[in-house]
């Protein structure tokens, strides 16, 4: 008696296990007609059929070289459950039958694979172009099918929601909701970025407020991610240009905030600095010769460790943290702002709001019409790309430099639209604290400092002969520069190049004329 095994499959999990059943009774009933007993079954669920690597597969393949002494078929329902590539279904079954003499058997289209039989390899070869035809044609509907719904419709359509996100619905009507907890870590993972914060802090910190996502580029994937922004990237389908698309989900950061970082993330990186409490100024602070400071604990004889700010050139800088810091902090002292200051201020920034509220508002109203005459140009190349009376290059040139311009606008017209009023009113809460600045630097966790020092000296803070010394300052701040000077903190040497500040010498203020 002849002996069989059978290999079933489907290719999608959330189609009906009655698949597997309707090939299990088709294979049965052969067996039963042709007096053959059955060895063993391999079934693969949700695999598809484009290549061998399907774990059944391999498994029935390990099978038969151990047992193909006691093997002559291979059922199956059809050839396309077998495979969907001719090319490598035809390698395969003539090695099945050349090397182990097993024939692969379609018995729902009644072929008996024979290698040396003409008309079975041909009926053989001609099911198996079927299929991958069948296949092919199956692909092509499935990408236009999703470069409709990710372009056109602005739908995501992944199975799982990015960090962020649910999703709610069915079907079509499928969206992605913003998961609110999970959208605190996202845009604290922007903001930090944009502040300037490592990215291997940023990770750590994430991990702590609840990212679950693993991997070495796990925070990278979220910071390039346009979906964060309201937006899909699509690939290009035949004709029709891939790109950046709006979609129709909630967006978590501004579109105007994902462009710098965008940009941001374009810069070259910087040499990773290691963040440490006892220097805080290691990467910001800078030698005279423009190399930033690296840092690291000296131990003393008595055992103790002592910090200390170094240059990598030999013989420059090797300071003592306690110095530095000391030093520093009584500028910080000086650096404070008297009440009156700060009484100036508020009423200056209140005339400055009023002010810039007008203009934002007429700003806004000249944006939305820029907008508008943008996207009735991009319809019109649309329209006219459509009745072909242009080229396909002159499409992608055009549409790609309006849809650039269409999404400046959206975040011009978003940025310009913000709530000014919330942000003076948190900035009237706490100028009081610019009246001592030692204390909001001492209180101030390490990456506040950082970023401290970066924007009050724009990030053009140096270090020379036992001196911190800077060209740039905020002015705000550089009221008792000449202090900071006399104490030995601080040496504010302003830049000049503005010549026409420069008093005239001679009478009346007009220059005198040397002779030479």
């Amino acid at each position: 008696m002849k002996r069989a095994i059978r290999y079933l499959r489907f290719s999608q999990l959330g189609q009906s296990n009655g698949s597997i059943e309707r090939q299990e009774m088709y294979t049965d009933q052969w067996l039963k007609f042709n007096s053959v007993e059955l060895v063993d079954t391999f079934i693969d669920r949700g695999k598809s059929a484009k290549t061998f690597d399907r774990p059944d597969f391999i498994k029935l393949q390990d099978f038969i070289s151990k047992h193909y002494k006691s093997v002559d078929y291979l059922l199956v329902d059809q050839l396309d459950r077998f495979s969907r590539d001719a090319g490598e279904a035809m390698s395969m079954v003539k090695m099945l039958q050349r090397k182990y003499s097993i024939q692969v058997v379609s018995v729902t289209e009644g072929i008996t694979f024979d290698y040396d039989t003409p008309g079975s390899f041909f009926r053989a070869g001609l099911q198996l172009l079927l299929a991958e035809e069948d296949n092919i044609n199956r692909s092509i509907k499935i990408k236009g099918g999703l470069y409709t719904a990710r372009a056109k419709e602005g739908r995501y359509i992944a199975t799982r929601p990015p960090f962020g996100y649910i999703k709610q619905g069915e079907r079509k009507e499928r969206r992605l909701i913003i998961e609110e907890e999970e959208a605190k870590v996202v845009k604290f993972m922007y903001d930090a970025f944009l502040h300037g914060m490592p990215l291997y802090k940023i990770k750590e910190k994430a991990y702590e407020l609840g990212f679950k996502t693993k991997g070495n580029t796990a925070i990278e994937r979220v910071l390039t991610n346009p979906v964060y922004a309201g937006m899909l990237k699509v690939q290009g389908y035949k004709e029709y240009p891939g790109g950046i698309f709006p979609a129709v989900h909630e967006p978590i950061i501004d579109i105007t905030t994902w462009q710098m970082v965008q940009n941001k993330m374009k810069k070259p990186e910087k040499t990773r600095t290691v963040i440490d409490e006892e220097i805080p100024l290691r990467g910001v602070l800078k030698c005279h010769c423009g190399n930033p400071l690296t840092g690291a604990p000296s131990r003393g004889k008595s055992g103790k460790y002592f910090y200390y700010y170094k240059c990598k050139a030999s013989k420059h800088n090797n300071i003592s943290a306690i110095k530095a810091h000391n030093q520093f902090i009584g500028a910080c002292e000086l650096m404070s702002l008297p009440e009156q200051r700060i009484l100036e201020i508020k009423n200056g920034c209140s005339i400055a709001l009023d002010a810039d509220m007008k203009s934002n508002k007429q700003k806004v109203i000249e944006k939305k019409q820029l907008l508008e005459d943008t996207q009735e140009k991009m319809f019109s190349v649309e329209e006219k790309w459509i009745k072909n009376e242009i080229t396909r290059d002159t499409y992608d040139r055009w549409y790609s430099t309006y849809n650039s311009t269409i999404l400046n606008l959206k975040g011009a017209i978003e940025r310009l639209g913000q709530n000014q009023g919330r942000a003076f009113s948190i900035l009237e809460k706490n100028l009081e604290m610019l009246t001592d600045i030692r204390y909001v630097y001492l209180k101030a966790d390490i990456m506040q400092k950082r970023e401290f020092v970066n924007l009050v000296f724009d990030s053009n803070l140096y270090y020379q002969e036992g001196i911190y010394r800077t060209p740039t300052m905020m002015n705000i701040f550089s009221h008792n520069s000449l202090i900071m000077k006399e104490k030995g903190y601080l040496i504010y040497e302003k830049k000049r190049d503005d010549f026409s500040i420069i008093p005239s010498s001679g009478a009346e203020g007009s220059r005198t004329l040397v002779q030479l």
